[in-house]
């Protein structure tokens, strides 16, 4: 009954590890036992994101909501094949050790890995954010650069496809919910953010993903980053910054209204299952 939410995008600088913060922390919230899983060897923004968040905890003497974090590492072995097999037990030994979790947050890397593949395989639901560019749209899909008609989807939009083909093909009940969300959108009107929509819009009903608003282009998402808050965790005595703006307030309201469209299955939809 463990629901695997998956950030992905092959892209780097999307906004994943964000995401996969907010919406850990906006379960907690919800009494659900959550865990973080921080499958981007490289970089392990979300992992950081976590260490500071320890850190203003203890700091401060604040109470705050914690996932667990169980480590998966990348295998060093020489041979393909075996690097392939370790990493497959240890995330499927992660995904062992989590089976009372009602919820598990994958935050995937900006390439194309063995590890997130596995996630993507393994997911109910998959979170891509995609910053308002055509750079970014290309991860989706390939454009002609002359007509701008759709050519077809993209090598990532193949492996969700294939993912999804394998699930369905695996008997496990309940298909991959896709979700892509629209990140760091300015409040200007642009001609390249009504384009974007407009094509976004036509790839969904080809590809099968569901739009979302993500989150805006928004100085206080950077700022939370070295204290390891969350937007939902302003307002409090010890709060660096306060809910004092109409934009902290707005932008608060995106993490609320994404939570809502990823339609998440709720306590009373796993109780009837």
């Amino acid at each position: 009954m463990t629901h695997v939410i998956v950030l992905g995008n092959e892209k780097g600088g999307s906004g994943k590890s964000t995401a996969a913060m907010h919406i850990a922390v906006a379960l907690l919230k919800s009494g659900y036992k959550v865990a973080a899983l921080d499958l981007d060897m490289r970089q392990q923004s979300l992992t950081r994101y976590l260490e500071n968040r320890k850190s203003f905890s203890e700091s401060k003497g604040v109470g705050l909501d914690f996932p667990l974090t169980p480590s998966v590492e990348a295998s060093s072995a020489d041979s393909r094949e075996k690097a392939r097999a370790e990493e497959t037990e240890a995330l499927m030994a992660a995904f062992r050790t989590l089976a009372d979790c009602q919820f598990v947050v994958i935050d995937c890397p900006g390439a194309d890995t063995h590890l997130s593949r596995l996630a993507h395989a393994h997911a109910d639901t998959i979170v891509t954010p995609l910053n308002d560019s055509f750079v970014d749209f290309d991860l989706l899909a390939r454009l002609d650069p002359s007509t701008g008609k759709l050519l077809g989807p993209s090598l990532y939009s193949e492996m969700v496809w294939n993912a999804r083909k394998r699930r369905a093909m695996s008997g496990v009940k309940g298909g991959i919910d896709w979700v892509v969300m629209r990140n760091r959108l300015s409040a200007t009107k642009a001609r390249n953010k009504a384009e974007m929509g407009k094509r976004l819009d036509e790839l969904s009903t080809r590809i099968g993903f569901r739009l979302a608003r993500g989150l805006g282009d928004r100085v206080i998402y950077r700022e939370l980053f070295t204290s390891g808050l969350t937007l939902l965790d302003l307002g409090g005595e010890h709060a660096p910054v306060k809910l004092s703006t109409m934009s902290h307030i707005t932008a608060r309201l995106e993490i609320r209204s994404l939570i809502m469209t990823l339609n998440l299955p709720t306590a009373e939809a796993r109780a009837a299952a």
